[in-house]
C-alpha cells in the first residue's frame, strides 16, 4: 500500500463512520482521490464493506467541556489572606466529559465533542477517557490551553470556592460543529452543557427540531444562564438546579412552591422533561404529562467528595431514560448514581457498570 492508502485505513479504524468527504478534509486530499483510494482498498479485500451507522448502534453525543480538574482539600478551616496546608489530587472532569465517561461505563455508544489545547492536559483527558468514548471528532487548537477547573473543598468535601479556566470554550464554533453533522443527524441523544457559546447551543437545537432528535441541555453555572436559546421548544431534558433557575427567571426559590413553579416555568416554555435539584432537599420533577413533584434526596452516610455527583445524577436519569424508564424512575436512577458518586473518592467512579446500577437500584429498594 502506498502512504495515502495506509492514512486512509488508519483514519476509518478509528473513525469507521466517517464520510468521503470528512476524510478528505482532516488528509486534505480531494474528495474524488478518496473515493478511487477506497474503491481500491475494497477490490483488494483491505475495506470489507461501509460502516454505515445503523439504528441499534446510535450514538450519545456529548458536546461541551473536558478539561482538568484540581482539587484541593483543606486541612482546616479556610484563611484568606494566606497559604492554607492543603491535601490535593488531580482528575479529568468537564461536565459533557464527565457526562460522557458514565454513559460509556454504562454500556452506551458515546462520542464527545469538544476543543481542547494540544498540550499535556489533553493527554490526560485522552488517557483517562478514550476506554469510555470515541474522541477521534475532539479539535485541537495548538494556540489555546485546554480547559482547567481546580476547586477548594473543606473537610467534609463541600466546596468552598472554585477557578474555572474556561477561555477555550469561546473557540467552540458552528463550524466546527458543522464538520460533525454526520454524527450529529444519526445520533440517539444530543446532550450539551452550557460551556458551549448560545450560537452553539441554539445550532444543536435547530438539528435536534429538523432531524427529531432528543436533545438535554446541561447548565453549569448561574452565570452562564444567559446561553440558554431564545426559543425553548422542541428541548427534551433541562437538568439545571435552584440557582440556576432563580437566574434565568429573575426569581427567589425560597419554600417548596416557588421550587415546583420554577420548574413548571420551564415546562410552560416547551421543555418536555424539567429537573430542577436541591441538593440535599431532592429535586423537583416536572412535564407536561406528569404532576410536579418533589422527590426527596438520598442521605450519603459518608461523604468524601460533591465533584461529579451532578453529572452523575444527569447520566444515571438519562441512562434509564433511554432504556425505558419513566420520568420518575428515571430520576430515581440518577439519584442513585449522584449518591454512590458522593460516597467516592473519584469524579467518575470507576465500579460503575449497567449492571451494578441496576442492582444499587434494588439496594435502594427503588
Amino acid at each position: 500500500m502506498d502512504s495515502k492508502e495506509v492514512k486512509i485505513l488508519n483514519y476509518l479504524k478509528k473513525n469507521p463512520y466517517a464520510s468521503q468527504l470528512e476524510i478528505a478534509n482532516e488528509l486534505q486530499m480531494s474528495r474524488p482521490a478518496v473515493a478511487n483510494i477506497i474503491s481500491g482498498l475494497i477490490k483488494s479485500g483491505k475495506i470489507t464493506g461501509r460502516a454505515y451507522i445503523l439504528p441499534e448502534n446510535k450514538e450519545i453525543i456529548c458536546i461541551g467541556g473536558a478539561n482538568v480538574d484540581r482539587k484541593y482539600i483543606v486541612k482546616s478551616n479556610l484563611q484568606m489572606g494566606t497559604s492554607n496546608p492543603t491535601t490535593s489530587l488531580q482528575s479529568i472532569g468537564g461536565v459533557a466529559r464527565n457526562i460522557a465517561e458514565n454513559l460509556g461505563r454504562l454500556g452506551h455508544s458515546v462520542r464527545m465533542l469538544t476543543v481542547v489545547g494540544n498540550d499535556m492536559e489533553y493527554e490526560s483527558i485522552e488517557k483517562a477517557s478514550s476506554p469510555w468514548m470515541n474522541l477521534f471528532s475532539v479539535e485541537k487548537l495548538s494556540n489555546y490551553h485546554t480547559g482547567t477547573y481546580s476547586a477548594i473543598l473543606d473537610t467534609h468535601g463541600e466546596m468552598l470556592f472554585a477557578l474555572a479556566n474556561m477561555d477555550i470554550y469561546d473557540q467552540f464554533t458552528v463550524e466546527y460543529l458543522k464538520k460533525q453533522e454526520t454524527h450529529l443527524t444519526n445520533a440517539q441523544l444530543l446532550i450539551i452543557d452550557m460551556n458551549c457559546p448560545k450560537d452553539v447551543i441554539e445550532y444543536v437545537q435547530a438539528i435536534s427540531i429538523g432531524y427529531k432528535i432528543p436533545l438535554a441541555i446541561i447548565p453549569v453555572s448561574s452565570p452562564k444562564m444567559n446561553r440558554m436559546p431564545e426559543s425553548l421548544e422542541g428541548i427534551e431534558w433541562l437538568i439545571t438546579n435552584k440557582d440556576e433557575a432563580e437566574t434565568y427567571f429573575q426569581m427567589t426559590i425560597e419554600d417548596d412552591s416557588s421550587w415546583k413553579k420554577a420548574a413548571e416555568l420551564f415546562v410552560e416554555k416547551g421543555i418536555k422533561q424539567v429537573v430542577v435539584t436541591g441538593g440535599s432537599k431532592g429535586v423537583v420533577v416536572a412535564g407536561p404529562q406528569i404532576d410536579t413533584t418533589i422527590a426527596p434526596a438520598i442521605h450519603a452516610d459518608d461523604i468524601v467528595d460533591v465533584t461529579g455527583a451532578g453529572d452523575a445524577f444527569v447520566s444515571g436519569t438519562l441512562h434509564a431514560w433511554l432504556e425505558g424508564a419513566l420520568i420518575n424512575e428515571a430520576v430515581q436512577t440518577g439519584m442513585v448514581n449522584a449518591n454512590k458518586t458522593l460516597q467516592s473518592p473519584e469524579t467518575v467512579r470507576t465500579e460503575l457498570t449497567k449492571i451494578g446500577l441496576k442492582n444499587e437500584m434494588e439496594e435502594y429498594r427503588l
